[in-house]
């Protein structure tokens, strides 16, 4: 699958088939993330691979009751070490959530391309995911994400035409 394809294939998936994914497929994903960007190349990150369906489950209340999350064979949380991240992007702005996205970003087309679905969850309780994951106090979680293979495969969002979005030379 080509670049273009898994941009234009990618979907959020909100339903789970519990089939196990081999350990190929996410050393991939692993891999392409592993390879995103960072402001100054910095990489602030830290990912949690969690597999164990008890402590998914647990999961599922700190994601505000995302049912869909308990569903997935995997849920990778994105952690920034925030400390460490560049902290002038744009002369006024600490990099970690934009380094963060762009990972995820890498994860998520990664998946489609290895015929696997994901759904950026951006709406949970970070103190609870961190008490769940021992994730340490000056850490923070930016997002998670759940993987696995689709159990339905939603149809196309709807998106602004170029014209609305993009200006030449100026705004």
């Amino acid at each position: 699958m080509d670049i273009y394809e898994a941009i234009r294939t990618r979907r959020s998936v909100r339903a789970y088939k519990p089939d196990p994914i081999p350990e190929d497929k996410l050393r991939r994903i692993l891999e392409a993330m592993r390879l995103a960007p960072s402001a100054k190349n910095i990489q602030p990150w830290k990912f949690i691979v969690v597999r164990n369906q008890e402590l998914i489950k647990k999961l599922v209340p700190a994601c505000n009751n995302q049912a869909f999350v308990g569903e997935a064979p995997v849920v990778i949380v994105g952690c920034a070490l925030e400390k460490i991240a560049y902290g002038r992007m744009g002369g006024y702005m600490s990099s970690f959530a934009i380094d963060l996205a762009i990972v995820f970003e890498h994860l998520m087309l990664a998946a489609v391309a290895e015929g696997l679905g994901t759904c950026w969850i951006g709406s949970f309780k970070e103190k609870e995911v961190k008490q769940l994951l021992n994730v340490p106090e000056d850490v923070r979680v930016v997002a998670l994400t759940p993987l696995g293979y689709p159990a339905v495969i939603p149809e196309p969002r709807p998106r602004k035409p170029l014209s609305e979005i993009v200006s030449y030379e100026k705004f």
